[in-house]
């Protein structure tokens, strides 16, 4: 059964992921068992869809309905093809700017970055399939509605995204405090994607073995690093800043 962004029940999400329905993450209540249940992981996985397993008691704060284990949750927006998307903006003849995000995980930080990403006229924003923060009603509320403004793609690899990118003629430059330079050091007039790690982890480093540039943010108090979302809006703005 479906109510509003939700579908519950295995047999549901089995039928909603066959027929092509945008599922932006599945529940599933840890240690179930059953035929039922291994189909729906088999499904699940032939289609790349990014699930996880949580507690009976996060499922029934989901729903009151019987769930029978599971909960999907569907995005409100649609996810744009990548090629489509940087094809478009190389078209249009403005300097195309991105953000790749890299196994960003928490949806309210997801929607402070998409408002910020939609008032600094980012033109995309890359996620991975798996791993990635959901787009649900916490990231909508966050953005500001913004989502539905800023165009989203999900790539099975990040990594090939970057390389797609890099073909394209446009420069990746990571986020990461594992450099010596300043993202103020740096000339960011030309086609350019900005990536952005994890909340603890970072940017993963096979990612960051094939990015053109690295740089980091002057740090000058005791804490080693600032939120995501924070350092995401300092990056963005240095750039709008070189291209006035």
């Amino acid at each position: 059964m479906e109510k509003d962004n939700q579908i519950f029940g295995i047999r549901a999400i089995i039928e909603a992921i066959q027929a092509g329905k945008e599922i932006d993450k599945v529940f599933l209540q840890k240690d179930i068992q059953g035929d039922l249940m291994r189909e729906l992981m088999k499904v699940m996985k032939s289609h790349k869809v990014n699930f996880t397993y949580v507690p009976l008691e996060k499922l029934n704060r989901l729903t009151s309905k019987n769930h029978q284990g599971a909960v999907a949750t569907i995005a409100p927006v649609n996810f744009y093809d990548l090629e489509n998307l940087i094809s478009n903006v190389l078209e249009s003849g403005k300097t195309p700017l991105f953000l790749i995000l890299d196994q960003l995980s928490d949806a309210r930080n997801f929607g402070a970055i998409i408002r910020t990403a939609e008032c600094t006229g980012v033109d995309g924003i890359i996620i991975g399939k798996q791993g990635a923060a959901p787009v649900n009603g916490d990231t909508v509320k966050t953005s500001a509605g913004a989502v539905f403004n800023v165009p989203i793609c999900k790539v099975e690899h990040i990594k090939d995204a970057i390389f797609y990118l890099q073909g394209s003629g446009i420069k990746t430059i990571a986020a990461t405090e594992k450099t010596d330079d300043s993202i103020y050091d740096l000339a960011l007039n030309e086609p350019l994607a900005i990536i952005l790690g994890s909340e603890d982890r970072g940017i993963n480093p096979s990612v960051l073995k094939i990015v053109d540039e690295k740089a980091k943010l002057p740090m000058f108090g005791t804490i080693a690093s600032l939120n995501v979302s924070v350092a995401c809006g300092a990056f963005l703005y240095e750039v709008v800043r070189q291209r006035r």
